[in-house]
């Protein structure tokens, strides 16, 4: 099943249908003897080589934001830890407490990184607004008997925590160029088209009908490389199967452990 959802995203209705044009140009292109031949070499230089190197661009995209989105948690569980080990008196109410507001920053950079544009300045000021509340957490430490070395340690936590965020957010709000993926899309829409007197070429040679395959198979191989691309170019949006996923609930059930 889960291989099936994966190639369900790859091989889409855009795919069938290039397939579906592809082939009726080049039957046309037979039909009235209107053949070339045309150097293959032009579609790996005008179309897989620039899908290739976005691919390449938005999967270190994902993979930085991947890096990121653990020093979030990773700092986050440091002063979870230091609120429940490094203060004289043990207080389960500040532990409670602290989980709350790690839970609240980590739905509220999941409704940011999940948003359209529209309600981005809303959800970004939640995401600040839960960072507040976690720095004056801190601030508290001093009430409950730590120095000011150890506090200061808290904050540089908070301050890592930031740099994460920040750091998701910029991969969330831009892109891998735009200008290259018009490019490549354009190419692989007109490919078919263009291409159309080759494909005529090799069934007039090869006279079989098996010859009208390569123009489909070929369509289906750039458009297939363009829909990974789509689906790894923005790691947060939960529609690709490598997608980040953001479990708040999970993490937070972890801290116990």
């Amino acid at each position: 099943m889960k291989v099936y959802k994966s190639i369900k995203l790859i091989i889409n209705l855009k795919t069938i249908v290039l397939g579906i044009i592809s082939f009726i140009v080049t039957y046309l292109s037979v039909k009235f003897q209107f053949i070339g031949d045309f150097p293959l070499t032009l579609i790996g230089m005008a179309v897989v080589f620039p899908i290739v190197f976005s691919i390449g661009g938005a999967y270190t995209r994902r993979e930085n934001a991947l890096k990121h989105y653990g020093t979030l948690k990773a700092h986050g569980r440091a002063i979870y830890l230091a609120s429940r080990d490094w203060v004289p008196d043990e207080d389960v109410k500040h532990e409670l407490h602290f989980k709350n507001m790690m839970l609240q920053l980590l739905t509220n950079c999941r409704e940011l990184l999940h948003t359209k544009e529209s309600n981005r300045e809303e959800q970004e000021r939640q995401v600040y607004n839960s960072f507040s509340e976690i720095s004056l957490f801190i601030k508290a430490f001093r009430d409950r008997g730590l120095s000011g070395g150890e506090v200061s340690r808290a904050n540089a936590f908070l301050s890592k925590m930031f740099d994460a965020f920040e750091n998701m957010k910029h991969i969330y709000q831009y892109r891998t160029p735009v200008t290259l993926r018009a490019y490549s899309k354009i190419f692989i829409y007109l490919l078919p088209i263009l291409y159309a007197p080759y494909f005529a070429m090799l069934v007039v040679e090869s006279t079989t009908v098996l010859s009208y395959i390569m123009p489909v198979f070929l369509t289906f191989i750039l458009v297939s490389l363009d829909n990974i691309q789509d689906h790894l170019e923005n790691p947060f949006d939960q529609v690709g199967e490598d997608d980040i996923k953001i479990n708040a609930e999970k993490f937070i059930d972890s801290l116990e452990f």
